[in-house]
């Protein structure tokens, strides 16, 4: 038999190399391949980076080329936000500012000492919120397209609809009802919080109302009456009412400013103030006083009509009481109280007197887009109806 010739130790090392090499370059195979399965994964992540920007160019241009109104992108998020990290998100949402927004509408003196930021940090904020919404100059076309697709929430009386320009109350902008007691103020704040929870098709925008109750004046029966009339589950209506009553005028705007943190969250769409001045006059007594009044007043008025801009499918409807002047000798001595600054801080306001029994008198008093004029409604115990001529 042949016998096996032993390797030389040269040779047992020519072979290790040859191992060596085989194991290394199956390493850097295995390397190269590893190399390629990252460069792909990076390629995809690129790929998938391009098509999110481009995704949101598309949506910019679509976004600049339809001429949105910036007040509708009220989903945005925050932290998108320069400057906005989690502290400062959960300071500016803890008081109500949780939508892009809701701070790009509000000086930077109240974010400050309501968020309790600084005044770089707060000023760097609302300028970022309004860039990022674009919000500046249009044309008065793309207001207009916006004007048109405005909900609006019915009174239950035709004529008094079409009052108030066809439709009932108008969603994004302060609506003011005026007139002696009696005169339906607080029947038709009842009525509105009934209504404004019916489909669009029926008179409604399928929100819920939020009462804030200055004098005691709101009632729970009312409002079972007026749903049952319309055949509705009372039980359901009641439930989608907010209610609160006011003690003191601080205490008024503090359920104001309140009002911010639950809009979003309890869907609502209509804010009742009934009545907006009651506690403003009992504490301010005197001449002494009536700046003092009229100013905090006007930063109150101020603040309602910054939620109907926050959000444009919200409707913010106030009562409001009456003085007599005594100098009038001819013509109707009632005046609206308050003075000019809520004649100025309202965007539309209607006088109500009495009429014929239950019947009354809505008259447009102002509105920027609606000529003066009046119309007849009656109270009854199903609610505000139309009174046949």
């Amino acid at each position: 038999m042949p016998t096996k010739k032993k390797k030389t130790s040269k040779a047992k090392a020519t072979d290790k190399k040859k191992i060596s090499a085989t194991k290394s370059k199956e390493k850097e195979d295995a390397t190269d391949v590893e190399d390629d399965e990252l460069f792909k994964e990076l390629l995809e992540d690129e790929d998938e980076d391009e098509d999110k920007k481009s995704e949101e160019v598309t949506a910019q241009k679509e976004s600049s080329e339809e001429d949105l109104d910036p007040r509708l992108s009220i989903k945005y998020n925050i932290r998108d936000l320069p400057g906005v990290g989690a502290t400062i998100a959960k300071k500016l949402c803890d008081v109500g500012y949780s939508t892009v927004n809701s701070i790009a509408i509000t000086p930077s003196k109240i974010l400050i000492e309501e968020a309790g930021l600084g005044d770089k940090t707060a000023a760097k904020i609302i300028h970022a919120a309004r860039e990022a919404l674009n919000i500046g100059f249009k044309t008065a076309d793309t207001v207009w397209e916006r004007r048109k697709s405005l909900a609006r929430i019915s009174t239950n009386s035709t004529d008094l609809d079409n009052l108030l320009g066809g439709g009932g109350i108008e969603t994004g902008s302060l609506t003011e009802f005026f007139g002696e007691y009696r005169t339906g103020k607080t029947q038709i704040m009842h009525q509105l919080c009934v209504n404004v929870q019916l489909s669009k098709a029926e008179g409604g925008i399928s929100g819920n109302a939020l009462y804030i109750d200055t004098e005691g004046t709101f009632r729970p029966e009312r409002l079972i009456q007026m749903s049952e009339a319309k055949g509705l589950d009372y039980r359901e209506v009641l439930k989608n009412v907010i209610y609160a009553r006011a003690y003191s005028s601080d205490h008024q705007i503090m359920l104001v400013k309140d009002c911010m943190k639950i809009i979003v969250e309890k869907n609502i769409k209509l804010i009742v103030v009934d009545s907006l001045i009651s506690h403003f006059r009992a504490e301010f007594i005197g001449r002494g006083t009536l700046a003092n009044r009229q100013q905090l007043l006007n930063l109150h008025l101020h603040d309602l009509l910054r939620l109907s801009e926050m959000y444009p499918e919200l409707a913010v409807v106030v009562t409001n009481q009456v003085q007599s002047k005594p100098d009038t000798f001819f013509g109707d001595p009632t005046r609206a109280t308050g003075g000019n600054v809520i004649a100025h801080g309202a965007t539309v306001r209607i006088y109500l007197r009495k009429g014929k029994g239950e019947q009354r008198v809505a008259k447009m008093i102002d509105a920027p887009n609606l000529p003066e004029g009046e119309s007849i409604f009656a109270l009854t115990e199903g609610g505000i109806i139309d009174v046949d001529h």
